[in-house]
């Protein structure tokens, strides 16, 4: 609208506060020069006119367009840590000889697979593919072989909480030399509970199992990865482990040992050997894994332990 709008049209002008119609803005406009009369479009203009120079000061300092804030970088649902990241993804290279035809699938599981018939001298010489070296590297070697997808599935499924953990605690070193100690002590295990038998053992499920006990040397202290007062990743694998003797005390830590020997028991989740035999779960290997993890955790440990004094699982969870 221009000032020549008739008297009755109303003409809306903010000054100072105030709204004027058409006839009295112009008796105002004849008293006040024109230089005065200014149109505030908005608060900010009107803040700064009316406002001490101080304010006026303050207001010409911010930039007439501030972008909004940048959202927070958003975090991944599961963070792996490098060293499972690779155990997981070897296995997953070497299950890739699934495509291999069966007479060189076969020779790889019996080349590299667990086979106690291997170790006995007083057996009728059967020649077994790798020679005196497979009596070696067997001990490590049978437990990056599985038979399917759903035995890795459920191997990577237990480790994924209790491995991630501890790969971050030990080092990309420690973790890899702590899994081939625990398969090992595993294959060991089988191998006096199983002295004649021809079957191949395969399957990571004794390493699974060792680092799931070294897990609940610390798992339980306030601020772990069990715990609902936990930090960050990579703090909550670091706090102060609890002694042996400790932990075998602690009720979480034992109820947690309950649970693990009835479901190794009952669903005999893991390892399976596989052969002319037929498939069958090798839950000694388990034992035998689940304890070199529980009783050897401190010489792979580089955090200081926990003081005697201090248990503080007691107050969480």
């Amino acid at each position: 609208m221009g000032w020549g709008c008739p008297a009755r049209r109303e003409k809306i002008n903010k000054y100072q506060g105030r709204v004027f119609s058409a006839p009295a803005l112009s008796r105002f406009r004849a008293a006040v020069p024109f230089s005065f009369i200014v149109h505030l479009h908005s608060a900010a203009k009107a803040a700064y006119l009316n406002g001490s120079s101080a304010e006026r000061a303050a207001l010409e300092s911010v930039p007439a367009y501030q972008p909004p804030p940048q959202d927070p970088p958003s975090e991944p649902i599961l963070m792996l840590p490098g060293a499972l990241t690779a155990y997981v993804g070897l296995i997953a290279l070497i299950h890739l000889r699934v495509l291999l035809p069966p007479e060189a699938e076969n020779w790889t599981i019996d080349v590299f697979g667990f086979i106690p018939r291997r170790y006995d001298a007083n057996a009728l010489q059967i020649y077994f593919p790798g020679g005196e070296g497979a009596k070696i590297w067997t001990f490590v070697t049978y437990s990056l072989l599985h038979a399917n997808l759903s035995h890795i599935f459920f191997n990577v499924l237990w480790l994924l909480p209790f491995g991630s953990a501890l790969a971050r605690r030990f080092g990309a070193v420690r973790f890899f030399v702590f899994m081939a100690v625990t398969a090992a002590v595993g294959a060991l295990a089988h191998l006096v509970t199983h002295e004649h038998a021809i079957a191949p053992m395969i399957g990571a499920s004794a390493s699974v199992s060792g680092a799931m006990a070294a897990a609940i040397r610390f798992a339980f202290v306030r601020g772990s990865f069990l715990s609902f007062s936990r930090g960050d990743a990579d703090a909550a694998a670091r706090v102060p482990a609890l002694s042996l003797l400790r932990a075998l005390r602690n009720p979480r830590v034992l109820a947690f040992l309950a649970v693990w020997f009835g479901i190794n028991i009952i669903f005999g989740l893991g390892s399976i050997s596989v052969g002319a035999e037929g498939a069958s779960v090798a839950w000694q290997a388990h034992i035998g894994g689940f304890v070199a993890g529980l009783m050897l955790f401190s010489l792979f440990d580089p955090v200081p332990r926990i003081a005697a004094t201090a248990d503080a699982s007691s107050r969480d969870i």
